[in-house]
């Protein structure tokens, strides 16, 4: 039974590919390698000791992307791809826009044209925008603050106009938090370009000597100690609720279904300073700084719906979290390179 994975050579898409290689799916990734490496896919080979298809392909290339639903048989679709950073969304929406709808667009036609029907897509917390109250549920208000989210929430309303034209697609929106960590061999990890727009891959930059300060946006929101309050969790937390995702729609049909994946739990910027200086054994410097446009105060899950519906719970805490991050980044100083 295989499996696409679009983005999989990414942070979230490889140890997503390493859990479905382990229950037994064949993946079929297709990245364009604009933020991921070609090896990484080549360590999820050596985790799991099983073998990828990977394509070298751009979303937006319609005739390749093509050719690996003529050549596959792909029964199911999970749908990473993207550009995902908020600050650089602010500044650079255009291209958030185009990347991240028009990929979209050309993936639904070809599965709707080749009648794969089955997709798990990539959402995101973002697309509750400033809630009123945590934790934060489901049915919550849709309203995004900053154009990457506002890609995730108009993918969510394309995909249920969709399901409304035709109800045989099946479809679970992920709505998760903050993905840290990274796999216990510390062999796959985050590795972004650059400087790091996420908070966790700059904290663990600063730990190997790469930067000299943690940057802290803000100490004046409403919280506890006046930094952002955010959901962390375990990427292979994630990476397994995606499986126990695809596992639903192979038992049911769905139609369109949203689900919150987090722990339910908030840690604040200090918070997470504090853990990973645990980590790595020192202390690590932090610098205050303006507040970044597009953040907001707090945000964390209420995870039932995914409890019930999928048997799925995150059970990596903050300390786990940390500890891998910082053994993904210290075997890996300069990621895959």
């Amino acid at each position: 039974m295989s499996v696409l994975v679009t983005g999989g050579a990414g942070y979230i898409g490889t140890h997503t590919c390493v859990e479905l290689l382990l229950a037994g799916y064949e993946v079929v990734i297709v990245d364009n390698l604009s933020n991921s490496k070609e090896t990484a896919v080549e360590r999820v080979e050596k985790i799991s000791g099983k073998e990828v298809k990977f394509y070298k392909i751009d979303l937006l290339d319609k005739a390749a992307l093509e050719k690996v639903f003529i050549n596959e048989k792909i029964e199911y679709v999970i749908h990473f791809a993207g550009l995902k950073a908020v600050g650089e969304s602010v500044s650079i929406p255009l291209k958030y826009y185009h990347n991240n709808l028009t990929g979209t667009f050309i993936l639904c036609e070809l599965m709707q044209k080749y009648q794969v029907k089955n997709l798990v897509f990539s959402s995101s917390a973002t697309v509750y925008g400033d809630p009123a109250s945590v934790p934060i549920s489901e049915d919550f208000p849709l309203s995004a603050t900053n154009p990457y989210g506002k890609t995730k929430l108009m993918i969510e309303d394309i995909l249920k106009d969709l399901h409304y034209s035709d109800n045989s697609w099946n479809i679970a929106l992920l709505r998760y938090f903050n993905p840290i960590g990274a796999h216990s061999s510390g062999t796959i990890g985050e590795d972004p370009n650059g400087i790091p727009n996420n908070l966790v891959p700059f904290i663990s930059q600063v730990a190997v000597g790469k930067h000299k300060e943690v940057r802290v946006f803000g100490n004046d929101y409403a919280t506890a100690d006046g930094t952002g309050v955010r959901d962390y969790i375990h990427v292979v937390d994630l990476a397994k609720g995606h499986v126990k995702a695809l596992e639903k729609l192979k038992k049911e049909h769905v139609g369109i279904r949203p689900y919150n994946l987090g722990t339910g739990k908030g840690y604040s910027v200090f918070d997470m300073i504090k853990a990973y200086s645990k980590a790595c054994g020192k202390e690590l410097p932090y610098k205050l700084m303006e507040r970044r446009p597009g953040d907001i105060a707090a945000c964390y899950a209420e995870t039932r719906r995914a409890q019930e519906e999928l048997g799925w719970t995150a059970e990596k805490g903050i300390d786990e979290m940390c500890r891998d991050s910082w053994r993904w980044q210290s075997q890996n100083p300069e990621g895959y390179k």
